[in-house]
């Protein structure tokens, strides 16, 4: 089966194509921005390539099927609809082109939702109301899957945390900052007492979700026998307050200092601050993939500690392959 996997650089493309490579039987076409040189893969660039110019790249790597993951976080609001929203309307009209038949997964946001009604799950049908370009331009993009005509399916993903989050996550922000305060003070995992970080509002509640379950879904995705559902939601199910993940890792790192939450402070996303509740219902992941989250909360934060920062994208899967 060749899977080709775009965003395949950024945080959540990097671990998809590390479940992919398990698979038996299984090629994965190489693609890039800017390849250079003898055998560096194909170049594709969803933000501004031409349908033509794609379908003419999709059909040299004649996939089976596609994994889209690029996708932007931040920047200004053109930015975020060329990569979020016009890249996947691009895709999609590149694959009716040249590959009809492959199945696409795309990985779209529960930001898409909007506010949450505290207390309750979202599920598939409930109403999107986004806040802010971002979650506005990955609805977008949502939306030109959906409508494809393909066989197609979005995983519309919560708030990633694990091993590699980049620092424009809260958790890999955090991480960062934490370490930061470690080398400041030459206490190596830990930090002094004297130690004080100011973060935003941290009252807020989240969906996280664990890196490796999200690829593992992408996977359970791409090779499930029949038609999808348009959407699944990937979460983790439980909506935990944004500051009690911030104790947990602060505990994870050894820190002995304060946390002040200071009005005006970057401590978080600011594509999502105005919602102050999201939790996903993932039980129609569970029906059409058997797939259900495997990791808690604090395995996740202990992979993230652990695996010491190394990210530094500032996308959820860089803009293209």
């Amino acid at each position: 089966m060749r899977i080709l996997v775009l965003g395949r650089t950024g945080y959540l493309g990097r671990h998809v194509v590390a479940h992919l490579r398990g698979l038996p039987d299984t090629h994965l076409p190489e693609a890039g921005r800017s390849p250079t040189g003898a055998g560096a893969g194909l170049r594709i660039d969803l933000a501004a390539d031409s349908p033509d110019r794609l379908a003419k790249t999709l059909a040299e790597a004649a996939p089976d099927a596609v994994i889209n993951c690029a996708g932007a976080t931040g920047g200004d609001a053109v930015t975020l609809a060329e990569v979020n929203a016009r890249g996947p309307a691009a895709l999609c009209a590149a694959l009716r082109q040249a590959a009809p038949r492959a199945r696409l997964v795309h990985l779209g946001s529960a930001a898409e939702y909007g506010p949450g009604e505290p207390g309750a799950k979202v599920t598939e049908t409930a109403a999107t109301r986004p806040l802010g370009a971002y979650g506005a331009t990955k609805l977008a993009g949502t939306a030109a899957v959906t409508a494809s005509g393909l066989d197609a399916v979005v995983l519309r993903v919560g708030n990633p945390v694990g091993p590699g989050a980049p620092p424009t996550g809260l958790p890999g922000r955090v991480a960062a900052l934490l370490r930061e305060a470690g080398a400041a003070t030459g206490a190596g995992a830990g930090t002094g007492a004297a130690t004080t970080l100011r973060l935003g509002d941290l009252s807020a509640y989240r969906d996280f979700v664990d890196v490796r379950d999200v690829a593992r879904a992408a996977v359970l995705a791409v090779t499930a026998a029949g038609p999808l559902p348009p959407v699944l939601n990937i979460g983790g199910g439980e909506a935990v307050r944004v500051r009690d993940l911030v104790h947990m890792l602060a505990r994870r790192a050894g820190f002995g200092g304060r946390i002040e939450e200071c009005a005006g402070t970057t401590g978080g996303s600011g594509r999502s601050a105005a919602v102050s509740w999201q939790c996903s219902d993932s039980t129609a992941a569970d029906k059409a993939l058997g797939w259900r989250p495997s990791y808690t909360l604090e395995e996740s934060l202990a992979a993230l500690w652990a695996d010491g920062g190394t990210d530094t994208t500032g996308t959820e899967g860089d803009r293209s392959p």
